[in-house]
């Protein structure tokens, strides 16, 4: 700013030499024609005039080209806003909470006193409560000047997702602010040759995309038993946040090619449910999941004549074993209500939940149970109710899963289970366009040599499952 207002007072005095000497040749040339003096006082005034009024567009060129960068300047001091604050005007300190840090401490030792620590955790307290910092996550002091004894704001980042600004310039306020998400369409393409995880991470897709997948294929695709050759295409969303990538977002369609054929599958909202439909309108979501656990293997079947190992005798086994390691997820297999969480000599710590007035399943030898897991809490299928553990009568970490049908225990991999609640006639017409949709992205990803192209040919055909 001070180099561009020195140019234009260098241009304001030269535009001003300038006319004084038009002015003075005017005089020297005109006076052996014996000009008059009312002659030469109007030229005087002439001059005068248009000297004045380009001084005056100057001065106004000048105010506008300095509101012009104002703008610009604050504008461009906005962008880099961090918590609210321009960071070319204040000191912003970075730290991270250490074990066994507590937040009225952290307050205290950046000047703040017994009286305001209590003020902060009050207005607080709605918002977010300051002792459950967790170990690992990151603060920030804000002050002023680096040297300054009272900060002007503390900043608690909870996850990735969001911030607390606990402002204390005028009085004291607490503020939740929610990160801007941007979300991002990708494509993906691969072919299995050894697993799909890693045909997935060789295409550097988030092999979590996996449990997406499950969700949306699971009715037409073991993914307990995928074979080399088989081929997948996927639409799904990336989270990012200040150009970072933070994690994935949804699955919004699928295909899969194996030995059986091609299967599809689309995230579609309908007025009573959002989920996954396959190429006709069928839901994928199964009334029943096939497993408590994901990826595991069963380590014993339902048999009503198996040797108990512990007991050393015969005793029927009406549950089927699924083992995983300590510490791995058990889902809910369908929605419903939790009849009874607690714990037995021989089930260890168990879950028990009744789905209708037909079904009930049981969980046994949890580690621990998921918060909030309690009789009367409701459950939707796949919500993690436990993890799994080795308690009770157990020789290994793993979960006995127990069918019960009208009171019974039955073996449920031989059940013949209810299917889905289909989509509504009425609404297969405008699914049926947004498939069509779906299937000609879908079609137009293709794989050469390792790269992802989409292809961008509006002559592509739809191709009818």
């Amino acid at each position: 700013m001070l180099a561009l207002s020195c140019v234009v007072v260098k241009t304001k005095k030269r535009i001003l030499d300038f006319f004084q000497s038009v002015k003075t040749f005017c005089i020297l040339e005109l006076t052996p024609l014996k000009m008059s003096k009312l002659k030469k006082r109007y030229i005087d005034i002439f001059v005068s005039l248009f000297i004045a009024s380009i001084v005056i567009l100057g001065y106004h060129a000048d105010q506008s080209k300095g509101q012009s960068e104002s703008k610009v300047e604050l504008a461009r001091n906005s962008s880099k806003s961090m918590f609210g604050f321009n960071p070319d005007s204040v000191h912003i300190q970075p730290n991270v909470i250490k074990k066994n840090d507590i937040f009225g401490s952290i307050l205290s030792e950046n000047g703040l006193t017994t009286n305001m620590i209590m003020l902060i955790e009050h207005e607080a307290k709605n918002i977010f409560n300051i002792r459950n910092i967790q170990v690992g996550a990151k603060y920030h002091i804000i002050k002023k000047h680096e040297c300054d004894a009272q900060p002007l704001a503390i900043v608690y980042e909870p996850d990735k997702y969001k911030y607390v600004v606990y402002d204390l310039r005028d009085s004291v306020s607490v503020n939740l602010v929610e990160k801007n998400i941007e979300i991002c369409e990708q494509f993906a393409y691969g072919k299995i040759n050894t697993s799909l995880w890693k045909a997935l991470e060789e295409q550097g897709v988030n092999p979590s995309v996996i449990d997406l997948m499950e969700e949306a294929l699971s009715t037409s695709v073991d993914f307990y038993h995928t074979k080399r050759g088989d081929q997948f295409k996927l639409i799904y969303e990336n989270k990012y946040i200040d150009g970072e990538l933070i994690g994935m977002g949804k699955l919004i369609a699928a295909s899969y090619v194996n030995d059986n054929g091609a299967s599809y599958s689309m995230l579609y909202k309908t007025k009573d449910y959002e989920g996954y439909f396959d190429a006709e309108g069928r839901p994928a979501k199964k009334t029943f999941l096939k497993a408590p656990v994901k990826f595991s293997k069963i380590s014993s079947n339902y048999n009503l004549r198996r040797f108990h190992p512990i007991k050393g005798k015969t005793i029927p086994h009406l549950g089927t074993d699924y083992a995983a390691p300590y510490g791995t997820e058990i889902r809910s297999v369908a929605d419903g209500v939790v009849t009874n969480s607690s714990y037995t000599s021989g089930n260890g710590n168990f879950v028990k939940v009744k789905h209708d007035n037909v079904y009930e399943t049981q969980y046994l030898h949890m580690s621990r149970f998921a918060k909030g897991i309690r009789p009367g809490t409701r459950v939707k299928q796949g919500q993690t109710i436990g993890y799994v553990g080795s308690t009770g009568l157990s020789t290994g970490p793993h979960v006995c899963f127990r069918f019960w049908k009208n009171g019974r225990q039955v073996n449920h991999l031989k059940e013949k289970l209810p299917t889905a609640q289909p989509m509504n006639m009425t609404e297969l017409p405008a699914y049926f366009e947004y498939r069509d949709q779906m299937l000609l992205k879908l079609n137009q990803i293709n794989f050469n040599d390792h790269d992802l192209v989409l292809n961008d040919d509006v002559n592509n055909q739809v191709i009818k499952p």
